[in-house]
């Protein structure tokens, strides 16, 4: 009986973490589309104007407009700006690796890093419902083993219960797996729109040195 109540008590405890994994999973969504947002531009017209606007500018050999039109601007492309006027006094090649090292360490880094968190809920969702399904299968069961007089509907009703855990943790996995693909997607853009973009911010130290 003690080992009945304790299956009984980890299968009822499966629900508390497979709806833990799911907030989880849930929360890392949102803070992935939220960061994308603001680092990408709202549209391609500001950034080819914000780009126009910085190349002027340091053509014109005016840094510290320069530094003022990045100045809390948290978009990726400006912060990124940011740091190659800080090494402006570098050579080119120097100045493109500090900046591209900084886009891949800081921004996409940051974004892969928690979009694998949410690969890790996908995993462990179908995981946990299985161990609360296969704790609930041992609590039916160990009730058969007891000897007592145990109604087929009885063990039909907690085999199904002991299902429902399988079933939330599928439930978790497959939406999330086609978050996670759009999610993948956006990343994948906000890099390459990062890659043209400090390609052309580039050009005028280029200019520069050359």
């Amino acid at each position: 009986m003690q080992s009945l109540s304790f299956a009984n008590y980890l299968e009822d405890s499966t629900y508390a973490f497979l709806a833990l994994n799911a907030l989880l999973g849930v929360y890392f969504v949102i803070v992935v589309w939220r960061r994308t947002s603001q680092l990408r531009f709202r549209s391609d017209e500001s950034e080819e104007k914000f780009i126009t606007e910085f190349n002027s500018l340091v053509s014109a050999h005016d840094y510290e407009s320069a530094m003022k039109l990045c100045d809390y601007d948290f978009r990726a492309l400006p912060r990124l700006c940011m740091i190659i006027l800080g090494n402006r006094d570098s050579s080119y090649r120097q100045i493109r690796q500090v900046a591209a090292d900084s886009m891949q360490r800081h921004i996409v880094a940051d974004l892969e890093h928690r979009l694998s968190w949410i690969a890790t809920v996908i995993k462990s969702g179908p995981l946990l419902g299985l161990f609360g399904t296969v704790l609930g299968m041992m609590a039916a069961f160990a009730r058969i083993g007891t000897g007592e007089k145990v109604q087929p509907s009885q063990i039909a009703e907690e085999i199904s219960i002991a299902l429902i855990c399988t079933a939330m943790g599928l439930a978790t996995a497959i939406p999330l797996g086609y978050i996670l693909s759009n999610l993948t997607i956006r990343v994948r853009r906000l890099q390459e729109s990062l890659g043209a973009g400090l390609a052309r911010v580039l050009e005028p130290f280029r200019e520069v040195e050359s």
